[in-house]
């Protein structure tokens, strides 16, 4: 059966960008740093590894509104680069965008479905599209916080860069309290990769 699996790249004082984005700087001023394990230049062996698991078990995608702005802006993917990065364009996974309200305009349009109705309708939408795969829940920080709280999250990955930002946009704001079992550690000279299982509290 598939699984909903938030996943997120994070500094080590808990933000996932640095202060400051906006268009022309999707993860805040000098944030790149959070994502510098997908990024930079060689890519280590376990990030590599890290990076082409996860998008090989995608089978749809659910994002914020805020987050859809900055990758179909201007400054945003493209045909080379999208979901995953660097790995293979041709067949992306559709993604599902928790918002109040459609844009006007969608620059790459045949990636994009559009979720008015809140982030358990998204998941649900991407459950059905996602078929024996997983749906991923990339981000923001906002929109994690709320599968988190809402239950509807089986395992939580998190990317941890070696750095200490000061500010910006933080994790776990309105998540609330929440059980986790680890269940998997990597290490990289840029990233510690951590996978927790989500507990759920069982209804009264």
């Amino acid at each position: 059966m598939s699984k909903v699996i938030a996943d997120i790249s994070m500094s080590l004082d808990g933000y996932v960008t640095a202060r400051g984005v906006d268009q022309e700087h999707g993860l805040g001023i000098g944030g790149e740093a959070i994502h510098a394990w997908v990024l930079e230049e060689p890519r280590s062996p376990v990030d590599e590894a890290a990076l082409a698991r996860s998008f090989a078990q995608t089978g749809a995608v659910v994002m914020g509104r805020r987050l859809y702005d900055i990758v179909d802006g201007p400054h945003g993917w493209n045909e080379e680069v999208g979901y995953g990065h660097d790995q293979d364009q041709s067949d992306p996974p559709p993604c599902y965008v928790v918002t109040h309200e459609p844009p006007a305009t969608v620059r790459l349009a045949s990636r994009f479905r559009f979720v008015t109705e809140g982030v358990a309708a998204a998941v649900d939408q991407a459950r059905v599209a996602a078929g024996d795969k997983d749906v991923f829940v990339m981000g923001g920080a906002n929109v994690i916080d709320q599968c988190l709280a809402a239950g509807l999250v089986d395992e939580l990955r998190i990317h941890l860069s070696p750095l200490v930002l000061g500010g910006g946009t933080r994790l776990f704001e309105v998540s609330g309290p929440t059980s986790l079992v680890q269940r998997d550690v990597t290490e990289s000279p840029r990233a510690t990769h951590l996978s927790y299982e989500v507990v759920r509290e069982e209804k009264r």
